[in-house]
């Protein structure tokens, strides 16, 4: 099977290039901008660039222009939601390496999440024919090697576990009145396999490696739904206005899009379950606003998608960011004193 027994190859090399220099750090973990009430803004963006290999790759001459277009805005951090390349590219160590150094082109700090092209979709053939769990290792391992944030001016991050270790990639800051987490909920039915789907002649999985995958899918679902709940009792603690949760996949919100059907209820969205169970409970023990961010299927929109029409989480909205092949960026802006707390603005990039 064809690199199924990758090694960790050069992983000292990569994580002395993305993040074990000795940065300005700003605060110490988790912890900026200590002076309540202040308005900020920030910038998302995710799922790019993505190249098709053997066709002409036109989105990686507009990862430059985008990253001048964030850094011109002079926001205060900047957030990637998963996925720095496509689902039907190699899942090779230079990737992550080319993704680490455009991270750390961004002035302002720059908050990595993981997405499902960068691990979970590498048992592919077309990706290269790799195990999972040996990437989300390396990943682990090289660019979650340092506590601080990527960018010119990096921050210190509260991290779930130990550098480099298990969960290291699930993160928490907050700045200004507003807890923000970022959780490796990636797509692919969050890692989950199921019954049925384990074997196909476009992967090198045996049944051992999905057994393993499912595995992992509930050791760490049940990490995440932990992280989450710590975080939002962060956020009452501190009576904070706002908690962001930042994650890959689209959980398949159904409403209001397909009336007569419902996302939920169909194969390839069981991974989310529990986890959204417990995001919504949550949501409705918290005074404050939340908002849900996502990439995954890359069309930009903002709703209020739980639960239906007839039973609204009011402080409850989703933003998905755009995606290849639109090479976009959300601006979000805070003020602490408004009702939403929120406000989301679209910046189409000029060439792009």
């Amino acid at each position: 099977m064809k690199h199924m027994a990758h090694k960790l190859i050069g992983q000292t090399a990569l994580a002395a290039t993305i993040g074990l220099m000795a940065p300005a750090v700003l605060a110490e973990a988790g912890e900026h901008e200590q002076s309540n009430r202040h308005t900020f803004s920030f910038a998302l963006w995710g799922d790019m660039p993505y190249i098709t290999p053997g066709i002409t790759d036109t989105q990686t001459p507009k990862i430059a222009p985008l990253v001048a277009d964030i850094n011109a805005a002079k926001v205060a951090f900047t957030v990637f939601d998963g996925d720095i390349k496509s689902g039907s590219s190699l899942c090779t160590n230079d990737v992550y390496a080319t993704a680490a150094n455009t991270f750390n082109s961004f002035k302002a700090p720059m908050v990595y999440v993981l997405g499902d092209n960068e691990w979970t979709d590498c048992h592919r053939t077309n990706n290269g024919g790799y195990n999972n769990l040996e990437r989300l290792t390396y990943i682990r391992q090289t660019m979650f090697a340092s506590p601080y944030s990527f960018g010119h001016r990096p921050f210190v991050l509260e991290h779930q576990g130990p550098l480099a270790g298990l969960y290291v990639e699930n993160t928490r800051w907050k700045y200004g009145d507003v807890v923000f987490v970022g959780l490796n909920v990636p797509g692919s039915n969050n890692n989950l396999v199921k019954p049925g789907e384990c074997l196909s002649a476009k992967s090198v999985r045996t049944q051992v490696d999905c057994d393993a995958d499912t595995a992992e899918y509930v050791a760490r679902d049940a990490a995440n739904i932990q992280f989450l709940k710590d975080t939002f009792q962060k956020a009452r603690a501190e009576r904070s206005v706002g908690v962001m949760v930042i994650i890959q996949a689209d959980p398949g919100f159904d409403l209001p899009e397909t009336e007569t059907l419902n996302e939920r209820a169909l194969p390839g969205y069981e991974g989310y379950t529990a986890f959204l169970n417990t995001l919504a409970s949550e949501t409705a023990a918290f005074a404050g606003q939340v908002v849900l961010v996502h990439g995954d299927t890359h069309f930009f929109k903002i709703d209020k998608p739980l639960f239906d029409q007839a039973h609204l989480l009011p402080n409850f909205t989703r933003v998905e960011t755009f995606g290849s092949p639109n090479v976009h960026w959300v601006k979000v802006s805070v003020d602490p004193h408004s009702r939403n707390v929120f406000t989301f603005e679209p910046m189409i990039v000029p060439g792009n």
